[in-house]
């Protein structure tokens, strides 16, 4: 028998299909990402497209953002939330994916609104991406000019 098989068999990673029914569902978006997100009560598991959080987000910064609106309202550990995320980069999913976060625990507890507003969670972040203008390098960077 190959070794081989068996080592790739451990590595990877089993996509979990958790129970969302009677859940609220929300639509969060940032730069270009889309995050559809259902959150219902549970134990304070985070499920990004099928894996667990720290599984999906390597980046300390990004696993910390997305759990924000839960640890200001104080229930990190009364909700779970099931998360699926497409475009765009992992800072824009993980933006994405606070908004729509935020909007159902809204659409859960309306009294929740006036923490997750004053620390701008649901305010939709609307900057993009500025396009490349002709003549230049980037959106605004010219090329170096030399006057002689």
């Amino acid at each position: 028998m190959n070794n081989t098989n068996l080592d790739n068999s451990k590595n990877k990673i089993e996509k979990i299909k958790p129970d969302f029914k009677d859940s609220k569902y929300a639509t969060g978006r940032r730069k270009r990402s889309i995050a559809r997100v259902w959150v219902k009560k549970g134990s304070g598991k985070i499920f990004v497209n099928g894996k667990d959080m720290n599984q999906y987000f390597k980046r300390p910064v990004h696993q910390i953002s997305v759990a924000r609106p839960l640890n200001e309202i104080n229930a990190s550990d009364q909700y779970d939330v099931k998360c699926n995320v497409r475009g765009g980069g992992l800072s824009g999913q993980a933006g994405a994916i606070i908004h729509g976060l935020s909007r159902a625990l809204v659409s859960i507890d309306s009294s929740l609104k006036k923490t997750l507003k004053k620390n701008k969670f649901t305010t939709r972040d609307s900057r993009k991406v500025e396009r490349k203008k002709y003549g230049h390098r980037k959106a605004r960077r010219s090329f170096q000019f030399s006057k002689r």
